[in-house]
């Protein structure tokens, strides 16, 4: 393409009379060394620009939520897709927005089926049961996967069926982290995090949140009762919003992204007089 310029360049010169002998013409020389400088300048600068926004890597790709905010893709079964099982789901964006039958395709997509089978199993055998510290019934647990900045998504038709797939291998390992809580705060969570004010601490383990008879208390207990029958499980966190709710939650060894470290290991403890 830069050649296809240089040539039209030079075809522009002839045109003009500046071409052939032209050159040797003291009058024209000028002329002819400041057109060709042009020229170049010219194609140089559409080479860049063309070079940066002119050729995308796939252009069926695009990038959804924010750039500094937080997404959670929330998986709830399997889906074979080019020929492989992939987690499907939910994409929360950072703003409530949720685009339902996504898929994660790519880097840990067989990481989170594992881990999404295991709070499934736990669920199956804890729901329904007593907490023995507040007296409540276990309620269902969730895993979800938070994404730092904008995610990358590609529009897909599978047996007549439009999908979001996440192309999981273009996100950076720093920026997803993986987390379990309670399946119906999952969007006050991804909520939470996109509000400034929002801060993780842990639970110590004499903590009164433990035996408040409420939900709360139910699963702050429950996060760290799944822990010991998953090994990548870490339970006893809760993040505080400013208006002084808390959210109880746990996280997963094996996602846990470094750029998400002020969740995934909270530097604090609460501390709650009641």
């Amino acid at each position: 393409m830069f050649i296809c310029w240089m040539v039209s360049g030079f075809m522009v010169l002839r045109s003009l009379g500046l071409g052939g002998a032209a050159f040797t013409n003291p009058h024209n020389r000028n002329k002819v060394r400041y057109a060709l400088i042009s020229i170049v300048i010219a194609a140089f600068a559409l080479l860049v620009l063309f070079g940066i926004h002119g050729l995308p890597s796939n252009e069926n790709i695009q990038y959804v939520g924010s750039p500094n905010g937080y997404e959670a893709f929330v998986p709830h079964d399997t889906i074979n897709y080019n020929g492989h099982i992939d987690p499907e789901g939910d994409l929360i964006l950072n703003n409530g927005t949720i685009l339902h039958n996504t898929v994660l395709d790519g880097q840990y997509a067989n990481t989170i089926i594992q881990n999404h089978n295991q709070i499934v199993q736990l669920n199956n055998q804890f729901v329904g049961q007593t907490d023995p510290v507040n007296h409540q019934q276990y309620v269902p647990l969730q895993d979800f996967y938070v994404i730092k900045g904008q995610v990358p998504v590609e529009q897909v038709t599978i047996n007549g069926q439009t999908y979001y797939v996440i192309e999981a291998d273009k996100i950076n390992p720093a920026n997803i982290a993986g987390f379990y809580t309670y399946d119906k705060w999952i969007p006050n969570f991804v909520a939470a995090i996109n509000t400034p004010g929002t801060y993780a601490a842990g639970l110590p383990g004499n903590s009164p949140v433990f035996t408040w008879p409420n939900t709360t208390g139910t699963v702050a207990y429950q996060t760290m009762l799944y822990e010991h029958y998953y090994p990548y499980l870490n339970g006893g966190a809760v993040l505080v919003q400013s208006t002084g709710t808390i959210i109880p939650y746990g996280t997963f060894d094996n996602i846990q992204g470094a750029y998400l470290s002020n969740f995934t290991l909270p530097q604090q403890l609460y501390n709650s007089s009641s």
